[in-house]
Protein backbone atom coordinates (compact mmCIF):
# COMPACT_ATOMS: atom_id res chain seq x y z
CA UNK A 1 0.00 0.00 0.00
CA UNK A 2 1.44 3.38 -0.93
CA UNK A 3 1.76 6.23 1.62
CA UNK A 4 -0.03 9.44 0.60
CA UNK A 5 2.48 11.17 3.09
CA UNK A 6 5.77 10.91 1.20
CA UNK A 7 5.09 14.10 -0.79
CA UNK A 8 6.45 16.25 2.16
CA UNK A 9 8.52 14.73 4.92
CA UNK A 10 8.87 18.07 6.80
CA UNK A 11 6.87 21.24 8.60
CA UNK A 12 7.74 24.16 9.49
CA UNK A 13 6.60 25.80 12.99
CA UNK A 14 6.07 29.56 12.79
CA UNK A 15 5.19 29.44 16.21
CA UNK A 16 5.40 33.07 17.76
CA UNK A 17 7.29 34.32 14.30
CA UNK A 18 6.28 37.64 14.77
CA UNK A 19 7.24 38.44 18.73
CA UNK A 20 10.90 37.44 17.63
CA UNK A 21 12.07 40.16 19.60
CA UNK A 22 10.82 38.70 23.05
CA UNK A 23 12.29 35.23 22.14
CA UNK A 24 14.81 35.03 25.27
CA UNK A 25 11.38 36.20 27.22
CA UNK A 26 9.01 34.06 25.99
CA UNK A 27 11.84 31.50 26.47
CA UNK A 28 12.40 32.12 29.95
CA UNK A 29 8.49 32.32 30.65
CA UNK A 30 7.90 29.01 29.71
CA UNK A 31 10.34 26.99 30.72
CA UNK A 32 9.75 28.52 33.95
CA UNK A 33 6.22 27.12 33.85
CA UNK A 34 7.25 23.53 32.46
CA UNK A 35 9.68 22.97 35.49
CA UNK A 36 6.70 24.38 38.02
CA UNK A 37 3.93 22.52 36.14
CA UNK A 38 5.63 19.27 36.28
CA UNK A 39 6.79 20.05 39.93
CA UNK A 40 3.36 20.84 40.91
CA UNK A 41 2.01 17.95 39.66
CA UNK A 42 4.06 15.57 40.72
CA UNK A 43 4.36 16.36 43.97
CA UNK A 44 0.10 16.45 43.69
CA UNK A 45 0.06 12.67 42.89
CA UNK A 46 2.90 11.76 45.29
CA UNK A 47 0.71 13.07 47.73
CA UNK A 48 -2.32 11.58 46.73
CA UNK A 49 -0.50 8.28 46.34
CA UNK A 50 1.36 8.20 49.69
CA UNK A 51 -1.44 9.89 52.02
CA UNK A 52 -4.47 7.61 53.14
CA UNK A 53 -6.87 10.94 53.88
CA UNK A 54 -6.42 11.64 50.25
CA UNK A 55 -7.87 7.81 49.09
CA UNK A 56 -11.36 9.47 48.23
CA UNK A 57 -12.92 9.65 44.99
CA UNK A 58 -12.53 13.59 44.63
CA UNK A 59 -8.47 13.11 44.90
CA UNK A 60 -8.27 10.05 43.08
CA UNK A 61 -9.68 11.89 39.76
CA UNK A 62 -7.39 15.11 40.80
CA UNK A 63 -4.33 12.63 40.57
CA UNK A 64 -5.76 11.40 37.22
CA UNK A 65 -6.00 15.27 36.05
CA UNK A 66 -2.49 15.70 37.68
CA UNK A 67 -0.88 12.36 35.61
CA UNK A 68 -2.71 13.80 32.36
CA UNK A 69 -1.43 17.53 32.98
CA UNK A 70 2.22 16.08 33.12
CA UNK A 71 1.96 14.31 29.80
CA UNK A 72 0.06 16.97 28.23
CA UNK A 73 2.55 19.82 28.81
CA UNK A 74 5.57 17.87 27.57
CA UNK A 75 3.83 17.14 24.59
CA UNK A 76 3.20 20.98 23.68
CA UNK A 77 6.04 22.76 25.83
CA UNK A 78 9.53 20.84 24.95
CA UNK A 79 9.09 21.44 21.34
CA UNK A 80 8.45 24.64 21.93
CA UNK A 81 11.83 25.48 24.06
CA UNK A 82 13.35 24.29 21.29
CA UNK A 83 12.67 26.22 18.84
CA UNK A 84 12.93 29.52 20.73
CA UNK A 85 16.14 28.33 21.91
CA UNK A 86 17.68 26.73 19.01
CA UNK A 87 15.65 28.44 16.46
CA UNK A 88 14.59 25.59 14.60
CA UNK A 89 11.17 25.70 13.71
CA UNK A 90 11.16 22.31 11.67
CA UNK A 91 9.05 19.09 13.02
CA UNK A 92 8.82 15.89 10.87
CA UNK A 93 5.69 14.28 9.32
CA UNK A 94 5.83 11.58 11.98
CA UNK A 95 6.83 14.11 14.94
CA UNK A 96 3.97 16.47 13.48
CA UNK A 97 1.14 13.63 13.67
CA UNK A 98 2.44 12.42 16.95
CA UNK A 99 2.07 15.89 18.73
CA UNK A 100 -1.50 16.09 16.78
CA UNK A 101 -2.19 12.74 18.34
CA UNK A 102 -1.45 13.15 21.94
CA UNK A 103 -2.34 16.49 21.94
CA UNK A 104 -5.95 15.64 20.64
CA UNK A 105 -6.10 12.29 22.82
CA UNK A 106 -5.35 14.18 26.22
CA UNK A 107 -7.17 17.36 25.35
CA UNK A 108 -10.44 15.13 24.88
CA UNK A 109 -9.89 12.85 28.09
CA UNK A 110 -9.55 16.22 29.78
CA UNK A 111 -12.99 17.47 28.79
CA UNK A 112 -14.85 13.73 29.83
CA UNK A 113 -12.09 13.75 33.06
CA UNK A 114 -13.62 17.53 34.01
CA UNK A 115 -17.30 16.23 33.45
CA UNK A 116 -16.65 13.20 35.81
CA UNK A 117 -15.47 15.11 38.23
CA UNK A 118 -18.40 17.65 38.10
CA UNK A 119 -20.80 14.57 38.59
CA UNK A 120 -18.54 13.61 41.57
CA UNK A 121 -19.11 17.25 43.12
CA UNK A 122 -23.13 16.89 42.40
CA UNK A 123 -23.06 14.49 43.97
CA UNK A 124 -21.16 15.09 47.24
CA UNK A 125 -23.65 18.09 47.29
CA UNK A 126 -27.07 17.65 45.73
CA UNK A 127 -27.00 13.79 46.87
CA UNK A 128 -24.78 13.99 50.31
CA UNK A 129 -26.73 10.73 51.56
CA UNK A 130 -26.28 8.83 49.14
CA UNK A 131 -23.03 10.10 48.11
CA UNK A 132 -20.66 7.05 49.57
CA UNK A 133 -22.80 4.25 48.02
CA UNK A 134 -23.22 5.73 44.35
CA UNK A 135 -19.33 7.07 44.25
CA UNK A 136 -17.31 3.69 45.44
CA UNK A 137 -14.29 2.51 44.36
CA UNK A 138 -15.54 0.38 41.54
CA UNK A 139 -17.49 3.47 39.69
CA UNK A 140 -14.52 5.90 40.38
CA UNK A 141 -12.34 3.52 38.44
CA UNK A 142 -14.57 2.76 35.75
CA UNK A 143 -15.84 6.61 34.97
CA UNK A 144 -11.68 7.51 34.83
CA UNK A 145 -10.81 4.01 32.60
CA UNK A 146 -13.82 5.45 30.23
CA UNK A 147 -12.48 8.73 29.93
CA UNK A 148 -8.93 7.50 29.31
CA UNK A 149 -10.12 4.98 26.91
CA UNK A 150 -13.02 6.54 24.84
CA UNK A 151 -10.35 9.50 23.94
CA UNK A 152 -7.79 6.93 23.02
CA UNK A 153 -10.39 5.36 20.10
CA UNK A 154 -11.67 8.27 18.94
CA UNK A 155 -8.50 9.88 18.69
CA UNK A 156 -7.00 6.64 16.57
CA UNK A 157 -10.03 6.68 14.56
CA UNK A 158 -9.29 10.82 14.08
CA UNK A 159 -5.24 9.80 13.11
CA UNK A 160 -6.25 7.01 10.61
CA UNK A 161 -8.35 9.64 8.76
CA UNK A 162 -5.26 11.76 8.65
CA UNK A 163 -2.88 9.11 7.48
CA UNK A 164 -4.07 8.88 4.16
CA UNK A 165 -4.39 12.77 3.29
CA UNK A 166 -1.85 13.88 0.78
CA UNK A 167 0.12 16.91 2.14
CA UNK A 168 2.23 19.23 -1.11
CA UNK A 169 2.86 21.82 -0.11
CA UNK A 170 3.50 24.40 1.05
CA UNK A 171 4.14 23.10 4.91
CA UNK A 172 4.43 26.25 7.19
CA UNK A 173 1.86 26.03 9.80
CA UNK A 174 1.22 29.13 11.32
CA UNK A 175 1.39 27.74 15.35
CA UNK A 176 3.10 26.66 17.82
CA UNK A 177 2.52 23.17 17.88
CA UNK A 178 0.68 20.17 15.29
CA UNK A 179 -3.30 20.83 15.30
CA UNK A 180 -5.85 20.02 13.18
CA UNK A 181 -7.22 22.80 11.85
CA UNK A 182 -3.99 24.79 10.26
CA UNK A 183 -2.90 21.02 9.46
CA UNK A 184 -6.36 20.75 7.34
CA UNK A 185 -5.54 24.07 5.45
CA UNK A 186 -2.16 22.55 4.42
CA UNK A 187 -3.43 19.26 2.60
CA UNK A 188 -4.51 19.15 -1.15
CA UNK A 189 -6.64 15.78 -0.72
CA UNK A 190 -10.53 16.93 -0.39
CA UNK A 191 -10.83 17.95 2.70
CA UNK A 192 -14.51 18.75 3.03
CA UNK A 193 -15.48 15.31 4.24
CA UNK A 194 -12.51 15.33 6.48
CA UNK A 195 -13.78 19.01 7.60
CA UNK A 196 -17.25 17.13 8.65
CA UNK A 197 -15.33 14.57 10.36
CA UNK A 198 -13.18 16.69 12.30
CA UNK A 199 -16.23 18.74 13.09
CA UNK A 200 -18.31 15.31 14.47
CA UNK A 201 -15.58 13.85 16.58
CA UNK A 202 -15.03 17.24 18.23
CA UNK A 203 -18.38 17.73 18.70
CA UNK A 204 -18.56 14.33 20.42
CA UNK A 205 -15.19 15.12 22.19
CA UNK A 206 -16.19 18.19 23.62
CA UNK A 207 -20.34 18.77 23.83
CA UNK A 208 -21.76 16.05 25.40
CA UNK A 209 -18.90 16.34 28.59
CA UNK A 210 -19.44 20.15 28.23
CA UNK A 211 -23.52 19.51 29.12
CA UNK A 212 -22.48 17.17 31.71
CA UNK A 213 -20.57 19.57 33.29
CA UNK A 214 -22.72 22.57 32.84
CA UNK A 215 -25.88 20.47 34.08
CA UNK A 216 -24.15 19.62 36.90
CA UNK A 217 -23.51 23.42 38.03
CA UNK A 218 -26.86 24.07 37.26
CA UNK A 219 -28.00 21.66 40.42
CA UNK A 220 -25.40 22.53 42.49
CA UNK A 221 -25.68 26.09 42.68
CA UNK A 222 -29.24 25.73 42.55
CA UNK A 223 -28.87 23.18 45.92
CA UNK A 224 -26.37 25.97 47.55
CA UNK A 225 -28.57 28.63 46.70
CA UNK A 226 -31.53 26.84 49.13
CA UNK A 227 -28.90 26.38 51.91
CA UNK A 228 -30.47 28.62 54.79
CA UNK A 229 -27.11 29.82 56.55
CA UNK A 230 -24.67 32.33 54.70
CA UNK A 231 -21.55 30.10 56.80
CA UNK A 232 -23.12 26.54 55.03
CA UNK A 233 -23.72 28.54 51.20
CA UNK A 234 -19.83 29.48 51.41
CA UNK A 235 -18.68 25.67 52.57
CA UNK A 236 -20.29 24.23 50.01
CA UNK A 237 -19.59 26.61 47.63
CA UNK A 238 -15.80 26.40 48.43
CA UNK A 239 -16.18 22.62 46.80
CA UNK A 240 -16.97 23.04 43.48
CA UNK A 241 -15.77 26.72 43.36
CA UNK A 242 -11.80 25.75 41.99
CA UNK A 243 -13.46 23.73 39.50
CA UNK A 244 -15.63 26.27 38.20
CA UNK A 245 -12.64 28.06 37.59
CA UNK A 246 -10.95 26.14 35.55
CA UNK A 247 -13.91 24.39 33.11
CA UNK A 248 -14.45 28.24 32.55
CA UNK A 249 -10.67 28.91 31.39
CA UNK A 250 -10.27 25.70 29.20
CA UNK A 251 -13.94 25.60 27.82
CA UNK A 252 -14.09 29.30 26.92
CA UNK A 253 -10.49 28.73 25.46
CA UNK A 254 -11.29 25.96 22.95
CA UNK A 255 -14.58 28.02 21.92
CA UNK A 256 -12.50 31.09 20.72
CA UNK A 257 -10.16 28.92 18.77
CA UNK A 258 -12.43 26.17 17.72
CA UNK A 259 -15.69 28.04 16.83
CA UNK A 260 -15.04 31.18 16.35
CA UNK A 261 -14.36 31.91 12.31
CA UNK A 262 -10.76 32.07 11.34
CA UNK A 263 -9.33 35.68 9.62
CA UNK A 264 -6.23 36.89 9.70
CA UNK A 265 -6.58 39.11 12.47
CA UNK A 266 -7.91 36.51 14.69
CA UNK A 267 -5.21 34.50 14.05
CA UNK A 268 -2.57 35.81 16.01
CA UNK A 269 -5.24 36.16 18.69
CA UNK A 270 -5.91 32.64 18.66
CA UNK A 271 -1.88 31.47 19.35
CA UNK A 272 -2.54 33.78 22.59
CA UNK A 273 -5.48 32.18 23.97
CA UNK A 274 -4.04 28.67 22.45
CA UNK A 275 -2.04 29.59 25.61
CA UNK A 276 -5.04 29.16 27.95
CA UNK A 277 -5.58 25.48 27.36
CA UNK A 278 -1.98 24.10 26.47
CA UNK A 279 -0.16 26.06 29.04
CA UNK A 280 -1.60 27.77 31.83
CA UNK A 281 -4.34 24.73 32.39
CA UNK A 282 -1.50 22.43 33.28
CA UNK A 283 0.28 24.78 35.94
CA UNK A 284 -3.51 26.20 37.30
CA UNK A 285 -5.03 23.09 38.15
CA UNK A 286 -2.66 21.57 40.73
CA UNK A 287 -2.48 25.68 42.27
CA UNK A 288 -6.15 26.05 42.27
CA UNK A 289 -7.73 22.69 42.82
CA UNK A 290 -5.03 21.10 45.05
CA UNK A 291 -1.72 22.70 46.86
CA UNK A 292 -4.44 25.78 47.68
CA UNK A 293 -6.73 22.88 49.51
CA UNK A 294 -6.68 22.50 53.37
CA UNK A 295 -6.87 18.49 53.18
CA UNK A 296 -3.85 18.84 50.71
CA UNK A 297 -1.94 21.69 52.76
CA UNK A 298 -2.57 18.96 55.68
CA UNK A 299 -1.03 15.55 53.78
CA UNK A 300 2.26 17.83 52.36
CA UNK A 301 2.86 19.06 55.83
CA UNK A 302 2.70 15.21 57.12
CA UNK A 303 4.75 14.06 53.92
CA UNK A 304 7.56 17.10 55.32
CA UNK A 305 7.51 15.81 58.46
CA UNK A 306 8.09 11.72 57.44
CA UNK A 307 11.39 13.37 55.17
CA UNK A 308 12.40 14.59 58.50
CA UNK A 309 11.98 11.51 60.30
CA UNK A 310 13.87 9.73 57.70
CA UNK A 311 10.95 7.67 57.20
CA UNK A 312 10.88 8.08 53.21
Amino acid sequence: MQRNLSEITEFVLLGFGELHHLKIFLFLVFLVLYILTMAANILTILLIVTDQHLHTPMYFFLGNLSCLETFYSSTILPRVLVSLQKGDKTISMKGCLTQMYFFAFLVSTECYLLSVMSYDRYLAICKPLHYENVMNRKLCIQLAAGSWFNSIVFTSIFLGIFLKMQFCGPNEIDHFYCDSLPLLKLSCSHINLVKQVSVIFSFVFTFPPFILTLASYIYIIATILRIPSTTGRKKAFSTCSSHLIVVSIFYGALIIVYLIPQTKTMRYFNKIVSVLYTVLPPIANPLIYSLRNKDVKEALKRLLQKFRKGNL
